[in-house]
């Protein structure tokens, strides 16, 4: 690719934790081209730590100073915006406390920022989703406080369902079968989308497929971590394969 052309097309940078579910972004960067959009979604790996959806080690896997150090080689990438790609060690620090990450990650980055949790409020309000499911595959206690985060941002939760996986690594074995299952049994008649909130989680091959079988928006981890990284540049293109938020 020449610099010319690097220049001219949207491109976002992710910073994503460890390696799980990393192999979505280059295979949304396909469907985009498939649906005849223009965008580069590179991606870089950062230092996790320990491996657990646990609070404390959230707050260090979500700290600015490990999300800082792939900003390098992301400028490489010639990045225009930088979305952390992660739920839980966002929304684990409380909604002002996910801000102040996403502000000392864009200074540090001399670009716009943003994390996975606020791509969950902005694409649950771009649908017109006042009232949501939570399908989660974390314990209990770190669902809970993304239903905290969501009802700080203005959204009701009907209904929550944590899976008691402890790492993303046992997430990333996860397939198309058990994401189905997960997603049926987060559903909740009131919710007007159901909301699936793990990086970690594959997804974004089953994206259509999961709304088929709920009959309503399902909002996934990948899918809106992306969506929000081309929202920071451009209006996001029409990727019907992406489900009804690349189609709102």
């Amino acid at each position: 690719m020449t610099a010319t052309t690097a220049m001219t097309t949207p491109t976002v940078g992710f910073l994503y934790p460890g390696y799980s579910a990393e192999d979505d972004y280059p295979r949304m960067e396909s469907m985009l081209r498939d649906a005849g959009g223009r965008a580069r979604l590179p991606l870089v790996h950062t230092d996790i730590g320990t491996d657990a959806h646990r609070v404390d080690a959230l707050l260090e896997m979500g700290s600015v100073e490990r999300l800082a150090a792939g900003l390098g080689e992301l400028r490489l990438e010639g990045v225009q915006a930088v979305v952390w790609a992660c739920t839980s060690a966002s929304f684990v620090y409380g909604w002002d406390g996910a801000a102040e990450q996403v502000r000392a990650l864009a200074k540090a980055a001399g670009l716009p920022a943003s994390s996975t949790s606020f791509a969950f409020a902005h694409a649950a309000r771009a649908l017109g989703a006042a009232r949501v499911a939570v399908a989660a595959t974390y314990p209990e206690d770190v669902a809970a406080l993304f239903v905290d985060f969501l009802k700080a941002a203005g959204i009701e939760v009907t209904a929550m369902r944590g899976s008691g996986i402890i790492t993303a690594a046992e997430v990333g074995t996860w397939g198309r079968e058990e994401v189905l299952r997960l997603a049926l049994e987060g559903d909740d008649p009131a919710a007007e989308a159901v909301l699936l909130p793990d990086t970690a989680l594959h997804t974004a091959a089953w994206v259509t497929d999961l709304e088929a079988a709920l009959g309503k928006p399902v909002l996934t981890a990948n899918q809106v971590t992306a969506w929000e990284g081309l929202r920071l540049l451009t209006d996001p293109p029409t990727v019907p394969s992406l489900g009804r938020l690349f189609s709102a």
